[in-house]
């Protein structure tokens, strides 16, 4: 095929196809009319071969480029413009020009490579413009991705926080039933245990003839002895409150402080009469069931709590001796914090060594059921002072009677509850020193519960030293009222 350029009146180019084969007789046009609408047509050697097609090679080969924003085209189109304006004033001037021929390929090569210079610096830029418009259409959609995912995380996010939420809502509703279930069932155990043992008679009856317990936060026991009167003086001077004190003590904080001991071998005894005078003064003993003795101390634990459980309806129960030095408004306000918590077992937990070695203090007889010689008691509060809830005091009070008793009272009370699902809190304000320890933790704001001296296992002659303990490690008299159970 040949390739044909019209020139219109306004100087339009187009291409026009023509067979290749010319007739024998027909002259291969190479030259260019002048006229307006004349047919301009060059051989395909010297014209850039205008295609559809992306670059191609041409036979006998000029490169060309696609009809569609050609810019070498463009400049050659003008150049053909010129030239008819040339031949229609050579016409006017009635002269023939002609151009020549060699002229053809030296000014197509010309606009070629001006067209590519003009191409590389406003076509690449354009492509430059495109491919950011691009990117930034990208980098939108990124975007309109990344935010969905991040309200999708965010959503996923609040609903984990409303499942753990929910959780834990559901987590304390189930310890809470669990608290009160299992307080059902040891009230009505110690109901049907006190009974058996007709102890119903001696409480004061409600209209459903049923024990009426006066209910308190905490019952504190202090172990005491006959031979124990000084002590007892001591501490009525220092933290324990008196008459209308101790009387208004329970009904506002709920807080029964007693003095806990039995009665003698002998019936009506020396001993007990003088505890009776004493009693009838102070009004702050609890009498138990018990005959008093040294080695009977896991016995008389046994039937303090549950002649307290049948007394009290309280959440903690508290065991202390009389030779220890007790801040009650913080012992009160750490036993509120576990209040919500079923079978709670506080103290400083220990874990002594099982001493086989007779005529030897803390000997333990049954050391054989410990192991080899050498090993270690199980974890449990020293015997100083620990509390423990209703739900553990009722447990010992209905099966008091088959609860072992070792040697050592607190390691008795802490086999009691191996085996049960009991948290052991060992908090250490429990055991202070006496000063400078006390006063060292009571000056820096951390005020001891508990002092007293590990040498003596309790105040080294408290009768002397308590007052001066109290004086140095006491808590003030308003930290009791002001205490928030």
């Amino acid at each position: 095929m040949k390739r044909h350029l019209r020139v219109f009146k306004y100087g339009v180019v187009f291409l026009d196809f023509v067979p290749n084969s010319w007739p024998r007789h027909s002259p291969k046009p190479r030259s260019v009319a002048a006229g307006a609408g004349a047919q301009i047509t060059f051989d395909s050697r010297f014209l850039p071969i205008v295609t559809h097609d992306s670059l191609r090679t041409c036979s006998g080969g000029i490169l060309g480029f696609s009809v569609y924003f050609d810019v070498p085209l463009l400049f050659f189109q003008l150049w053909i413009v010129v030239e008819k304006k040339r031949g229609i004033e050579s016409m006017k001037g009635k002269s023939t020009g002609k151009v020549s021929a060699e002229w053809i390929p030296i000014f197509s090569i010309c606009f070629f490579f001006f067209g590519m210079l003009f191409t590389n610096k406003f076509w690449v830029p354009l492509q430059s413009n495109n491919q950011l418009i691009t990117q930034h259409r990208r980098d939108q959609e990124l975007q309109v991705v990344s935010e969905d995912g991040t309200t999708k995380n965010k959503k996923t996010e609040d609903q984990d926080k409303d499942v753990m939420n929910e959780v834990y809502r559901t987590h304390k509703a189930i310890q809470s039933l669990d608290k009160s279930i299992s307080m059902l069932q040891m009230e009505l155990s110690a109901s049907r245990s006190a009974q058996n043992k007709g102890k119903i008679d001696k409480l004061p009856l409600s209209s459903d003839k049923e024990p009426l317990r006066k209910k308190a936060f905490m019952v504190i026991g202090i172990n005491t002895a006959f031979s124990s009167r000084k002590r007892r003086d001591s501490v009525r001077e220092t933290w324990m409150p008196q008459g209308e004190q101790l009387r208004k003590m329970e009904q506002e904080k709920g807080i029964v402080v007693r003095f806990m001991i039995g009665h003698s071998a002998t019936s009506n005894s020396i001993l007990d009469r003088a505890l009776d005078s004493e009693e009838a003064q102070h009004k702050d003993f609890l009498r138990l069931e018990h005959v008093e003795g040294y080695h009977e101390l896991s016995a008389k634990t046994k039937t303090f709590f549950a002649t307290a459980v049948s007394t009290w309806d309280a959440d903690f129960y508290v065991k202390v001796d009389d030779d220890v030095h007790v801040n009650l408004g913080a012992l009160a306000a750490n036993l509120a914090r576990h209040r919500s918590k079923p079978r709670v077992y506080m103290g400083c937990m220990k874990s002594g060594p099982v001493l086989a070695q007779k005529n030897v203090k803390y000997h333990e007889p049954e050391y054989w059921k410990f192991g080899e010689e050498g090993n270690k008691y199980f974890r449990h509060a020293t015997g100083q002072i620990y509390a423990i809830s209703k739900d553990l005091a009722t447990y010992i009070s209905i099966n008091q009677p088959i609860l072992h008793k070792y040697a050592n009272e607190d390691v008795s009370l802490g086999s009691w509850f191996i085996g049960l699902e009991v948290e052991h809190i060992d908090d250490r304000n429990m055991c202070c020193g006496t000063p400078p320890d006390c006063e060292w933790k009571a000056q820096a704001g951390n005020v001891c519960i508990a002092s007293f001296d590990w040498s003596c296992s309790g105040i080294c002659k408290s009768v002397e030293n308590i007052k001066f303990v109290h004086e140095q490690c006491g808590e003030g008299d308003d930290a009791l009222w002001n205490a928030l159970i």
